[in-house]
């Protein structure tokens, strides 16, 4: 049984799926992935699927439910190099992949991940600020 390698890179963890994915490897990235979630506190996730040529409603349930676990654990999830033929899949599938963002490569992956924790910040800055005026 193959597992999928998790890689951190700063404050993102990296999965790049290059296997397919049976039922047990999806369970095992899944645990795999909220451990060094907790473990590293990195608060974005990056899943690369370029080296899938086909994904059905299992990877794309799967993918939904990293995003949403990731979330609970305070983790952006951003899922890159997505082949034309694979979204049209998706959306033919009628799987939205609802929470999760999309980018098409790792670099632009990255740059959302970013961008999402300025702004989370920005958001945390602003209701401190409104609190503090509120109360003087």
């Amino acid at each position: 049984m193959e597992r999928v390698p998790v890689l951190k890179i700063g404050d993102i963890l990296l999965v790049s799926i290059q296997v397919d994915m049976s039922d047990q490897t999806a369970v095992m990235l899944q645990e795999d992935l909220a451990e060094r979630i907790v473990a590293t506190g990195c608060h974005g996730v990056i899943i690369d699927i370029t080296a899938l040529d086909i994904v059905d409603s299992f990877v794309g349930r799967m993918l939904s439910t990293i995003a949403s676990i990731s979330k609970v654990l305070d983790a952006e999830t951003v899922v890159v190099g997505m082949r034309p033929a694979v979204a049209i899949t998706l959306v033919e599938l009628g799987l939205s992949l609802n929470g999760i963002r999309t980018a098409l490569n790792v670099e632009r992956g990255m740059e959302l991940i970013a961008a999402a924790r300025v702004d989370e910040w920005v958001m945390v800055d602003g209701d401190e600020d409104a609190e503090t005026t509120a109360t003087t």
